[in-house]
Protein backbone atom coordinates (compact mmCIF):
# COMPACT_ATOMS: atom_id res chain seq x y z
CA UNK A 1 0.00 0.00 0.00
CA UNK A 2 1.29 3.47 -0.87
CA UNK A 3 1.17 5.57 2.27
CA UNK A 4 0.81 9.32 2.59
CA UNK A 5 0.65 11.28 5.88
CA UNK A 6 -2.72 12.66 4.77
CA UNK A 7 -4.22 9.31 3.73
CA UNK A 8 -7.07 8.12 6.02
CA UNK A 9 -6.43 4.85 7.84
CA UNK A 10 -8.36 1.86 6.53
CA UNK A 11 -10.02 -0.31 9.16
CA UNK A 12 -11.70 -3.69 8.73
CA UNK A 13 -14.61 -4.33 11.13
CA UNK A 14 -15.45 -8.03 11.52
CA UNK A 15 -18.68 -8.98 13.38
CA UNK A 16 -21.46 -11.43 12.65
CA UNK A 17 -24.15 -8.95 13.86
CA UNK A 18 -25.09 -6.57 11.04
CA UNK A 19 -26.42 -3.96 13.46
CA UNK A 20 -23.17 -4.01 15.44
CA UNK A 21 -21.17 -3.66 12.26
CA UNK A 22 -23.24 -0.62 11.34
CA UNK A 23 -22.73 1.04 14.74
CA UNK A 24 -19.00 0.40 14.71
CA UNK A 25 -18.73 1.72 11.16
CA UNK A 26 -20.51 4.99 11.94
CA UNK A 27 -18.51 5.60 15.11
CA UNK A 28 -15.15 4.87 13.51
CA UNK A 29 -15.91 7.05 10.50
CA UNK A 30 -16.53 9.90 12.92
CA UNK A 31 -12.81 9.61 13.74
CA UNK A 32 -11.97 10.17 10.06
CA UNK A 33 -11.10 6.60 9.12
CA UNK A 34 -12.26 4.49 6.17
CA UNK A 35 -14.16 1.31 7.04
CA UNK A 36 -14.77 -2.04 5.36
CA UNK A 37 -16.85 -4.77 7.00
CA UNK A 38 -16.96 -8.55 7.09
CA UNK A 39 -19.65 -10.81 8.56
CA UNK A 40 -17.27 -13.48 9.87
CA UNK A 41 -13.66 -14.60 9.94
CA UNK A 42 -13.84 -16.37 6.59
CA UNK A 43 -14.99 -13.22 4.82
CA UNK A 44 -12.36 -11.18 6.64
CA UNK A 45 -9.58 -13.41 5.33
CA UNK A 46 -10.84 -13.02 1.75
CA UNK A 47 -10.78 -9.21 2.09
CA UNK A 48 -7.14 -8.99 3.22
CA UNK A 49 -5.78 -8.22 -0.30
CA UNK A 50 -7.58 -4.84 -0.02
CA UNK A 51 -4.94 -3.90 2.58
CA UNK A 52 -5.90 -2.53 5.98
CA UNK A 53 -4.19 -0.53 8.70
CA UNK A 54 -6.12 -2.15 11.55
CA UNK A 55 -8.56 -5.03 11.99
CA UNK A 56 -11.31 -5.18 14.61
CA UNK A 57 -12.36 -8.74 15.32
CA UNK A 58 -15.33 -9.90 17.33
CA UNK A 59 -14.26 -12.81 19.52
CA UNK A 60 -17.37 -14.95 19.10
CA UNK A 61 -18.59 -15.57 15.54
CA UNK A 62 -19.96 -18.57 13.61
CA UNK A 63 -17.97 -20.35 10.87
CA UNK A 64 -14.64 -18.89 12.03
CA UNK A 65 -14.37 -17.04 15.34
CA UNK A 66 -12.02 -14.16 16.07
CA UNK A 67 -9.25 -16.38 17.45
CA UNK A 68 -9.17 -18.58 14.35
CA UNK A 69 -9.41 -15.56 12.06
CA UNK A 70 -6.45 -13.89 13.78
CA UNK A 71 -4.42 -17.07 13.43
CA UNK A 72 -5.23 -17.29 9.70
CA UNK A 73 -4.37 -13.62 9.20
CA UNK A 74 -0.97 -14.03 10.87
CA UNK A 75 -0.08 -17.07 8.74
CA UNK A 76 0.77 -14.73 5.85
CA UNK A 77 4.00 -12.80 6.58
CA UNK A 78 2.53 -9.81 4.73
CA UNK A 79 -0.17 -9.51 7.42
CA UNK A 80 1.96 -9.96 10.52
CA UNK A 81 2.28 -6.24 11.13
CA UNK A 82 -1.43 -5.34 10.81
CA UNK A 83 -2.67 -4.38 14.29
CA UNK A 84 -5.60 -6.52 15.44
CA UNK A 85 -7.98 -5.38 18.16
CA UNK A 86 -10.36 -7.97 19.58
CA UNK A 87 -13.78 -6.70 20.62
CA UNK A 88 -14.81 -8.99 23.44
CA UNK A 89 -16.65 -9.28 26.70
CA UNK A 90 -14.45 -12.24 27.62
CA UNK A 91 -12.30 -11.21 30.55
CA UNK A 92 -10.79 -14.51 31.68
CA UNK A 93 -7.01 -14.82 31.62
CA UNK A 94 -7.16 -17.99 29.54
CA UNK A 95 -9.06 -16.20 26.79
CA UNK A 96 -6.65 -13.29 26.84
CA UNK A 97 -3.62 -15.62 26.76
CA UNK A 98 -5.13 -17.45 23.80
CA UNK A 99 -5.76 -14.15 22.03
CA UNK A 100 -2.19 -13.00 22.53
CA UNK A 101 -0.85 -16.36 21.36
CA UNK A 102 -2.64 -16.06 17.99
CA UNK A 103 -1.44 -12.49 17.35
CA UNK A 104 -4.05 -10.20 18.89
CA UNK A 105 -2.41 -6.89 19.79
CA UNK A 106 -4.97 -5.53 22.24
CA UNK A 107 -8.60 -5.66 23.34
CA UNK A 108 -11.61 -3.36 23.24
CA UNK A 109 -14.41 -3.95 25.68
CA UNK A 110 -17.84 -5.02 24.56
CA UNK A 111 -20.10 -3.06 24.37
CA UNK A 112 -17.90 -0.94 22.12
CA UNK A 113 -16.43 2.17 23.72
CA UNK A 114 -15.34 4.74 21.09
CA UNK A 115 -13.00 6.59 23.46
CA UNK A 116 -11.25 3.37 24.41
CA UNK A 117 -10.93 2.44 20.75
CA UNK A 118 -9.60 5.91 19.84
CA UNK A 119 -6.92 5.74 22.56
CA UNK A 120 -5.69 2.32 21.48
CA UNK A 121 -5.87 3.13 17.77
CA UNK A 122 -3.91 6.31 18.45
CA UNK A 123 -0.70 4.32 19.07
CA UNK A 124 -1.40 1.21 16.96
CA UNK A 125 -2.19 3.02 13.70
CA UNK A 126 0.94 5.23 13.58
CA UNK A 127 3.07 2.14 14.25
CA UNK A 128 1.47 0.42 11.29
CA UNK A 129 1.98 3.47 9.08
CA UNK A 130 5.63 3.76 10.22
CA UNK A 131 6.14 0.08 9.38
CA UNK A 132 4.60 0.58 5.92
CA UNK A 133 6.79 3.60 5.26
CA UNK A 134 9.85 1.63 6.38
CA UNK A 135 8.91 -1.17 3.99
CA UNK A 136 8.46 1.31 1.14
CA UNK A 137 11.82 2.88 1.95
CA UNK A 138 13.43 -0.56 2.04
CA UNK A 139 11.83 -1.48 -1.27
CA UNK A 140 13.06 1.80 -2.74
CA UNK A 141 16.59 1.11 -1.49
CA UNK A 142 16.46 -2.42 -2.88
CA UNK A 143 15.39 -1.04 -6.25
CA UNK A 144 18.23 1.49 -6.16
CA UNK A 145 20.66 -1.29 -5.26
CA UNK A 146 19.26 -3.41 -8.10
CA UNK A 147 19.58 -0.54 -10.58
CA UNK A 148 23.09 0.33 -9.45
CA UNK A 149 24.12 -3.32 -9.44
CA UNK A 150 22.83 -3.63 -12.99
CA UNK A 151 24.69 -0.46 -13.97
CA UNK A 152 27.85 -1.82 -12.35
CA UNK A 153 27.39 -5.14 -14.14
CA UNK A 154 27.08 -3.34 -17.46
CA UNK A 155 30.14 -1.23 -16.67
CA UNK A 156 32.15 -4.33 -15.74
CA UNK A 157 31.04 -6.06 -18.93
CA UNK A 158 32.13 -3.03 -20.94
CA UNK A 159 35.44 -3.03 -19.08
CA UNK A 160 35.89 -6.74 -19.78
CA UNK A 161 35.23 -6.13 -23.48
CA UNK A 162 37.71 -3.27 -23.44
CA UNK A 163 40.31 -5.41 -21.68
CA UNK A 164 39.80 -8.22 -24.18
CA UNK A 165 40.22 -5.76 -27.04
CA UNK A 166 43.34 -4.32 -25.42
CA UNK A 167 44.72 -7.80 -24.87
CA UNK A 168 44.04 -8.71 -28.49
CA UNK A 169 45.84 -5.51 -29.48
CA UNK A 170 48.84 -6.57 -27.37
CA UNK A 171 48.80 -9.99 -28.96
CA UNK A 172 48.49 -8.49 -32.42
CA UNK A 173 51.46 -6.24 -31.69
CA UNK A 174 53.48 -9.24 -30.57
CA UNK A 175 52.50 -11.22 -33.63
CA UNK A 176 53.47 -8.38 -35.93
CA UNK A 177 56.83 -8.11 -34.21
CA UNK A 178 57.29 -11.82 -34.74
CA UNK A 179 56.42 -11.53 -38.44
CA UNK A 180 59.72 -9.71 -38.85
CA UNK A 181 61.55 -12.81 -37.67
CA UNK A 182 59.24 -15.12 -39.63
CA UNK A 183 60.17 -13.45 -42.89
CA UNK A 184 63.81 -14.22 -42.20
CA UNK A 185 63.40 -17.86 -41.20
CA UNK A 186 60.68 -20.11 -42.60
CA UNK A 187 60.45 -22.14 -39.40
CA UNK A 188 60.57 -19.27 -36.92
CA UNK A 189 56.81 -18.74 -37.02
CA UNK A 190 56.12 -22.34 -36.05
CA UNK A 191 58.84 -22.23 -33.41
CA UNK A 192 57.50 -19.15 -31.63
CA UNK A 193 53.97 -20.57 -31.60
CA UNK A 194 55.16 -23.89 -30.16
CA UNK A 195 57.27 -22.16 -27.50
CA UNK A 196 54.20 -20.26 -26.35
CA UNK A 197 52.10 -23.39 -26.17
CA UNK A 198 54.82 -25.43 -24.44
CA UNK A 199 55.29 -22.66 -21.89
CA UNK A 200 51.56 -22.51 -21.17
CA UNK A 201 51.46 -26.28 -20.57
CA UNK A 202 54.38 -26.03 -18.16
CA UNK A 203 52.85 -23.02 -16.36
CA UNK A 204 49.59 -24.90 -15.90
CA UNK A 205 51.39 -27.98 -14.58
CA UNK A 206 53.22 -25.72 -12.12
CA UNK A 207 49.78 -24.55 -10.84
CA UNK A 208 50.28 -20.95 -11.83
CA UNK A 209 47.14 -18.85 -11.84
CA UNK A 210 45.29 -18.66 -15.19
CA UNK A 211 46.14 -15.00 -15.81
CA UNK A 212 49.85 -15.68 -15.47
CA UNK A 213 49.62 -18.78 -17.67
CA UNK A 214 48.09 -16.69 -20.43
CA UNK A 215 50.75 -14.02 -20.05
CA UNK A 216 53.52 -16.61 -20.21
CA UNK A 217 52.05 -18.18 -23.32
CA UNK A 218 52.06 -14.87 -25.18
CA UNK A 219 55.25 -13.44 -23.67
CA UNK A 220 57.29 -16.58 -24.39
CA UNK A 221 56.76 -16.04 -28.10
CA UNK A 222 58.93 -12.92 -27.78
CA UNK A 223 61.96 -14.77 -26.41
CA UNK A 224 64.04 -14.42 -29.57
CA UNK A 225 62.77 -11.06 -30.83
CA UNK A 226 66.31 -9.72 -30.47
CA UNK A 227 67.45 -11.93 -33.34
CA UNK A 228 65.98 -9.40 -35.76
CA UNK A 229 69.08 -7.34 -34.92
CA UNK A 230 71.52 -10.20 -35.65
CA UNK A 231 73.14 -10.17 -39.12
CA UNK A 232 71.98 -12.93 -41.49
CA UNK A 233 75.59 -14.00 -41.99
CA UNK A 234 75.69 -15.05 -38.35
CA UNK A 235 72.06 -16.11 -37.87
CA UNK A 236 72.08 -18.47 -40.85
CA UNK A 237 75.74 -19.50 -40.84
CA UNK A 238 75.81 -23.21 -41.78
CA UNK A 239 78.83 -24.01 -39.62
CA UNK A 240 79.89 -23.30 -36.05
CA UNK A 241 80.21 -19.70 -34.93
CA UNK A 242 83.57 -18.33 -33.89
CA UNK A 243 84.02 -16.53 -30.59
CA UNK A 244 83.36 -13.08 -32.00
CA UNK A 245 80.24 -14.31 -33.76
CA UNK A 246 79.02 -15.92 -30.53
CA UNK A 247 79.31 -12.61 -28.74
CA UNK A 248 77.12 -11.02 -31.39
CA UNK A 249 74.65 -13.93 -31.35
CA UNK A 250 74.34 -13.81 -27.58
CA UNK A 251 73.52 -10.13 -27.78
CA UNK A 252 70.05 -11.07 -29.05
CA UNK A 253 69.03 -11.32 -25.37
CA UNK A 254 69.91 -7.75 -24.51
CA UNK A 255 68.74 -6.44 -27.86
CA UNK A 256 65.39 -8.15 -27.38
CA UNK A 257 65.02 -6.60 -23.95
CA UNK A 258 65.89 -3.19 -25.40
CA UNK A 259 63.22 -3.57 -28.09
CA UNK A 260 60.55 -4.39 -25.51
CA UNK A 261 61.62 -2.33 -22.51
CA UNK A 262 59.64 0.64 -21.15
CA UNK A 263 56.14 -0.68 -21.88
CA UNK A 264 53.30 -0.28 -19.38
CA UNK A 265 51.79 -3.55 -20.63
CA UNK A 266 52.31 -6.54 -18.28
CA UNK A 267 52.55 -8.72 -21.39
CA UNK A 268 55.31 -6.68 -23.04
CA UNK A 269 57.15 -6.33 -19.71
CA UNK A 270 57.15 -10.09 -19.25
CA UNK A 271 58.26 -10.48 -22.85
CA UNK A 272 61.23 -8.21 -22.12
CA UNK A 273 62.12 -10.29 -19.07
CA UNK A 274 62.00 -13.55 -21.02
CA UNK A 275 63.92 -12.10 -23.96
CA UNK A 276 66.69 -11.00 -21.59
CA UNK A 277 67.02 -14.06 -19.37
CA UNK A 278 65.84 -17.19 -21.20
CA UNK A 279 69.48 -18.24 -21.74
CA UNK A 280 70.40 -17.98 -18.07
CA UNK A 281 71.24 -21.33 -16.45
CA UNK A 282 70.25 -22.73 -13.09
CA UNK A 283 73.94 -23.20 -12.19
CA UNK A 284 74.79 -19.57 -13.04
CA UNK A 285 76.79 -20.29 -16.19
CA UNK A 286 74.30 -18.78 -18.60
CA UNK A 287 74.13 -15.37 -20.24
CA UNK A 288 73.89 -12.39 -20.37
CA UNK A 289 73.99 -11.79 -16.58
CA UNK A 290 75.08 -15.11 -15.07
CA UNK A 291 71.98 -15.34 -12.89
CA UNK A 292 71.53 -18.57 -10.92
CA UNK A 293 68.72 -20.50 -9.27
CA UNK A 294 65.61 -18.63 -8.25
CA UNK A 295 67.23 -15.30 -9.18
CA UNK A 296 66.24 -16.23 -12.72
CA UNK A 297 62.58 -15.22 -13.25
CA UNK A 298 60.28 -18.25 -13.28
CA UNK A 299 58.86 -17.38 -16.71
CA UNK A 300 62.42 -17.42 -18.10
CA UNK A 301 63.14 -20.79 -16.49
CA UNK A 302 59.97 -22.15 -18.08
CA UNK A 303 60.84 -20.71 -21.49
CA UNK A 304 64.41 -22.09 -21.26
CA UNK A 305 63.08 -25.65 -21.03
CA UNK A 306 60.52 -25.13 -23.80
CA UNK A 307 63.04 -23.40 -26.09
CA UNK A 308 65.78 -26.00 -25.63
CA UNK A 309 63.43 -28.87 -26.47
CA UNK A 310 61.92 -27.21 -29.55
CA UNK A 311 65.16 -25.70 -30.87
CA UNK A 312 66.98 -29.04 -30.83
CA UNK A 313 64.12 -31.03 -32.35
CA UNK A 314 63.76 -28.70 -35.36
CA UNK A 315 65.95 -28.45 -38.45
CA UNK A 316 68.44 -25.60 -38.49
CA UNK A 317 70.72 -24.29 -41.30
CA UNK A 318 73.80 -25.67 -39.53
CA UNK A 319 72.34 -29.06 -38.42
CA UNK A 320 69.45 -31.43 -38.75
CA UNK A 321 66.83 -32.07 -36.07
CA UNK A 322 68.00 -34.12 -33.08
CA UNK A 323 65.76 -37.12 -32.27
CA UNK A 324 63.29 -36.45 -29.47
CA UNK A 325 64.53 -39.25 -27.20
CA UNK A 326 68.09 -37.98 -27.49
CA UNK A 327 67.00 -34.41 -26.67
CA UNK A 328 65.01 -35.59 -23.64
CA UNK A 329 68.06 -37.58 -22.44
CA UNK A 330 70.25 -34.47 -22.82
CA UNK A 331 67.76 -32.42 -20.84
CA UNK A 332 67.63 -34.99 -18.05
CA UNK A 333 71.41 -34.81 -17.73
CA UNK A 334 71.16 -31.03 -17.38
CA UNK A 335 68.70 -31.17 -14.46
CA UNK A 336 69.98 -28.80 -11.78
CA UNK A 337 72.70 -27.51 -14.12
CA UNK A 338 71.11 -25.90 -17.15
CA UNK A 339 67.52 -26.29 -15.99
CA UNK A 340 65.49 -25.59 -12.88
CA UNK A 341 64.93 -29.11 -11.43
CA UNK A 342 61.27 -28.46 -10.63
CA UNK A 343 60.47 -27.10 -14.07
CA UNK A 344 62.29 -29.95 -15.77
CA UNK A 345 60.46 -32.52 -13.63
CA UNK A 346 57.18 -30.93 -14.67
CA UNK A 347 58.30 -31.06 -18.30
CA UNK A 348 58.93 -34.78 -17.98
CA UNK A 349 55.47 -35.23 -16.47
CA UNK A 350 53.69 -33.43 -19.31
CA UNK A 351 56.01 -34.62 -22.06
CA UNK A 352 53.10 -36.32 -23.82
CA UNK A 353 51.23 -33.02 -24.16
CA UNK A 354 54.38 -31.27 -25.36
CA UNK A 355 55.03 -33.87 -28.04
CA UNK A 356 51.39 -33.76 -29.12
CA UNK A 357 51.75 -30.02 -29.77
CA UNK A 358 55.03 -30.60 -31.60
CA UNK A 359 53.48 -33.21 -33.87
CA UNK A 360 50.43 -31.04 -34.53
CA UNK A 361 48.00 -33.43 -32.79
CA UNK A 362 47.08 -30.99 -30.00
CA UNK A 363 44.77 -28.14 -30.90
Amino acid sequence: MTDSPDRPFRILVVDDDEAVRGVHTRLIRRLGHEVETAADGLEAVTLLPLEFDLIMLDAEMPNMDGFEAAERIREDPANRHIPILMVTGLVGSEHRKRALSVGINDFVSKPFDLDEFALKAKWLLPLKRAYDELQEHRASLEEQVRERTEALRRALEAMAVSERQTRRAYQETVRRLMVMAEYRDADTGGHIDRIGRYSEILARALDLEPEKRNLIREAATMHDIGKVAIPDTILFKPGRLDEEEWVIMRSHTTKGAQILQGSESPLIRMGATIALSHHERWDGRGYPSGLAGSDIPLESRICAVADFFDALTMNRPYRGAVPVEEVVHMMAEERGAHFDPDVLDVFMGVRGEIEAVRSGVAV
